[in-house]
C-alpha cells in the first residue's frame, strides 16, 4: 500500500456463488468472517487517499487475496471508483497486485474485464489523468482491462508483469520466456511502462506524475566548444551576412544546447513519458510558469540524432494526453530528419510521420515550437506544426539536407555548401517566405523567455488565436497567385 486511505469505499459490497463452485461459497465465508484475507478486503481495496496535498482515488489490488483474482465484487468495486473519481474530478491511482479472472465466477467475473475497461475510458475522455503502478504479479484480467488503460505507467523494478503468467506462457508455447518478456525490465524495453523503478521510488513517481512533486529535467553533458558563423558579402546591402553553409554549420556545431538542454531550462519540473524508448525525443509532463505543459524536446546528441517511429508513436500518445487533459504543447526542435533505415521504414516511419502532424492539427489547446538548431524535412515539420513557429537566428530548417539536395542535383555531396543558399533555409530565408512567426537569439536564455512569452499570449488570446496552418495556407496562396517560380541554377 503506497498511501493510507483517508475514506475507504464499499467495505461491505458482497458476492454470490453464480456457479456453485465447489468450495468457493466457504471461502466467500471465510472472507466474510475475515479470516482468510491478509488486507481484511476482497482482492481490490478502493477510496480517496492524499499524494503529498494532491486528492486522488486509489484502486489498490491485493494478491493474497485469491490470488489477486478479479471477481464480480471487485470489478463492481473498479467501476464504483472511476465513477466517483469522475463526479469529483479526481486522478486515479491504479496499484496492480493481480492475477486473472477469477475462474469460480466464470463469465460473471470475465465480463468484469468489459466494464472495467469502459469506466476507465470514461475518466480519460472525462479530461483527467490516470497512472498505474505495476507490482508483483500483474497478471491477466486486471493487465488486459483498467491495468493497461492508465495514462501513466510504472513498473517494480524486478516484477512479473504479463498478460498469461510465465508458467502459463511455457506450457502454452513450449518455450521457456526467459528474460525476453514477462517482466517489468522486459515491459519497458517494449514501450509497455514508462518507467521500472525500485519499490522504495514508487511513491515520489507517481506523485511526480500527479504534480505533487518537483522532479528536474537532466540534459546531457555539451562539449565546450565555440559557435562560429562564416560572413559573406550582401550584395544587395553592402553589409556582411552569415553565409547559408556557414549557418549550416552553426546549426549542427558540437556544443550547441539541443532541444533537450533548452527544456532543462525551461521547465521546473519534468516527469519524462517512456523513458529510452527513443533517445532522440524526449517527452514530458512540464511546469512552466506554474503551468502544466507537455513538452517534446528533440536531443540532437543521442545516437544519430534520427529520431525512429517509436519516438514518433511515443510524441503521439504525449499530444493525445495534452488534448485529454487540456494541455499546452511545446516542441523544441532539432534535428537532421527521421530516420530513413530499413527498420525504420518497416517500423512504419512515414505512417507515423502523417499521423503527428494530424494529431497535431486537432490539438484543442495552444502549441508553440522553436527550431533550436537544425530543422530536417519532414521528421522535424511534424514537430512544429503549431500555433507559433520561432527559429533561433543560426538555426536552419530545409526540405532535405545540402548534402541530399548536392546529391540528387549534382551527383557530389561535397558541392553541398554551393546548394544550400538556394534551398533558402535559413531563418531570414523563412520569415520572407512567411514560413515562420519570428525569429530569436541563439543562447538559451532568449529562448526560453521567447517561449515563455508565446506560451502566455496564446493562453490569454484563447482559440482565436491559434492559428496552426494558417500562416502556411496564406504563404502557399501567396506564392500560387503573386510570384512566378524561379529556379536556382548551379554552376557547371
Amino acid at each position: 500500500m503506497l498511501w493510507p486511505f483517508v475514506q475507504e469505499w464499499d467495505l461491505d459490497l458482497v458476492g454470490g456463488d453464480p456457479l456453485l463452485f465447489p468450495g468457493y461459497g466457504a471461502k466467500l465465508a471465510d472472507l466474510a468472517a475475515g479470516s482468510d484475507r491478509s488486507s481484511g478486503h476482497e482482492s481490490v481495496r478502493t477510496g480517496l487517499i492524499d499524494a503529498r496535498g494532491v486528492g486522488a482515488v486509489m484502486i489498490a489490488g491485493d494478491f493474497d487475496v485469491i490470488g489477486g483474482s478479479m471477481g464480480m465484487v471487485h470489478g463492481e468495486k473498479v467501476v464504483r471508483a472511476y465513477d466517483r473519481a469522475i463526479e469529483q474530478g479526481l486522478p486515479v491511482v491504479v496499484v496492480t497486485r493481480s492475477g486473472g479472472a477469477r475462474m469460480q465466477e466464470g463469465m460473471v467475473s470475465l465480463v468484469q474485464l468489459a466494464r472495467t475497461a469502459a469506466a476507465a475510458r470514461r475518466h480519460s475522455r472525462a479530461g483527467l489523468i490516470s497512472v498505474a503502478v505495476m507490482m508483483s504479479p500483474t497478471t491477466g484480467g486486471v493487465l488486459a482491462s483498467y491495468g493497461s488503460l492508465t495514462d501513466l505507467r510504472v513498473a517494480e523494478a524486478g516484477a512479473t508483469v504479463g498478460f498469461a503468467g510465465p508458467r502459463v506462457a511455457e506450457t502454452v508455447t513450449g518455450e521457456a520466456v526467459g528474460e525476453r518478456s514477462h517482466t517489468a525490465e522486459s515491459a519497458l524495453a517494449a514501450g509497455l511502462v514508462d518507467a521500472v523503478v525500485e519499490a522504495t521510488g514508487l511513491t515520489d513517481w507517481v506523485e511526480s506524475a500527479l504534480g505533487a512533486r518537483t522532479r528536474p529535467l537532466v540534459a546531457p553533458a555539451l562539449a565546450a566548444t565555440p559557435i562560429v558563423v562564416g560572413q559573406e558579402s550582401s550584395e544587395a546591402t553592402g553589409r556582411s551576412k552569415p553565409s547559408a553553409w556557414d549557418q549550416v554549420l552553426a546549426a549542427r556545431a558540437v556544443g550547441r544546447p539541443s532541444g533537450v538542454h533548452v527544456a532543462a531550462a525551461l521547465v521546473s519540473g519534468w516527469h519524462e513519458l517512456g523513458e529510452g524508448i527513443d533517445p532522440t525525443l524526449r517527452v514530458g509532463l512540464a511546469d512552466i510558469d506554474g503551468r502544466r505543459v507537455l513538452v517534446v524536446a528533440s536531443d540532437r546528441t543521442a545516437r544519430s540524432g534520427r529520431p525512429t517511429p517509436e519516438g514518433y508513436r511515443l510524441v503521439r500518445r504525449g499530444i493525445a494526453l495534452a488534448g485529454r487533459l487540456g494541455l499546452p504543447v511545446v516542441s523544441l526542435v532539432d534535428m537532421p530528419g527521421a530516420e530513413p533505415g530499413a527498420d525504420a521504414e518497416n517500423g512504419g516511419i512515414a505512417g507515423e510521420l502523417a499521423r503527428t502532424f494530424a494529431d497535431l492539427s486537432e490539438l484543442p489547446t495552444p502549441t508553440v515550437s522553436v527550431c533550436v538548431g537544425e530543422g530536417g524535412s519532414g521528421g522535424a515539420l511534424a514537430l512544429a506544426a503549431t500555433d507559433v513557429v520561432l527559429m533561433q537566428e543560426t538555426a536552419v530548417f530545409s526540405v532535405i539536407g545540402p548534402e541530399g539536395a548536392a546529391v540528387i542535383l549534382e551527383r557530389d555531396a561535397t558541392r553541398a555548401p554551393e546548394v544550400a543558399p538556394l534551398l533558402k533555409l535559413t531563418s531570414s530565408d523563412l520569415i520572407e517566405l512567411g514560413i515562420i512567426d519570428g525569429v530569436v537569439p541563439d543562447s538559451v536564455a532568449a529562448t526560453v523567455s521567447a517561449v515563455r512569452g508565446a506560451l502566455a499570449d496564446l493562453v490569454v488570446a484563447g482559440p482565436a488565436g491559434r492559428r496552426r496552418l494558417e500562416r502556411w495556407d496564406q504563404a502557399t496562396a501567396r506564392w500560387l497567385r503573386d510570384q512566378p517560380v524561379t529556379r536556382g541554377t548551379m554552376n557547371a
